[in-house]
């Protein structure tokens, strides 16, 4: 196994395949859950660190602008993306969190796919369609993990 950042805009999959990747025993952190963020929205550089230098098999996900300062130390680092559509009517059924509830985070959904998405595009070292059923995705990412 290697290290994997999953990566993409909310409503992509990202916890979803998380989730799943846990299912079947992997070792996975959800950035959106627990200390790892900062109170800026940024990753504690510290909590980080530390996890990334103890651990050589671990899948982390999450969307933070500071998480280049982490890709030289994922093996892979896997954008899940979807259209808007897909995006928005995922955020408007979750209920496992709120954001992108209100129109409002809805708004800056949309402008982050058009911001946002490209840079992430630009730095991945893959691209998954999360329009896939979950099943294929996770399948395409346990792959990627038996490749170091």
């Amino acid at each position: 196994m290697s290290r994997m950042l999953i990566t993409g805009m909310s409503g992509a999959g990202k916890s979803s395949v998380l989730h799943e990747l846990g299912e079947r025993g992997y070792a996975v952190v959800d950035t959106d859950y627990g200390p790892w963020t900062t109170e800026h929205g940024l990753w504690d550089e510290m909590l980080m660190g530390a996890l990334l230098g103890e651990s050589n098999e671990v899948v982390v996900s999450g969307t933070v602008s500071n998480q280049g300062t982490f890709y030289d130390r994922f093996d892979h680092v896997v954008l899940l993306s979807a259209p808007i559509s897909v995006l928005l009517d995922r955020v408007r059924r979750r209920s496992s969190n709120p954001y992108g509830s209100t129109v409002a985070q809805q708004e800056e959904i949309r402008a982050n796919l058009a911001t946002v998405e490209p840079l992430l595009r630009a730095t991945a070292t893959c691209e998954i369609d999360a329009t896939q059923d979950l099943s294929s995705v996770v399948d395409q990412l346990e792959r990627l993990l038996r490749v170091p």
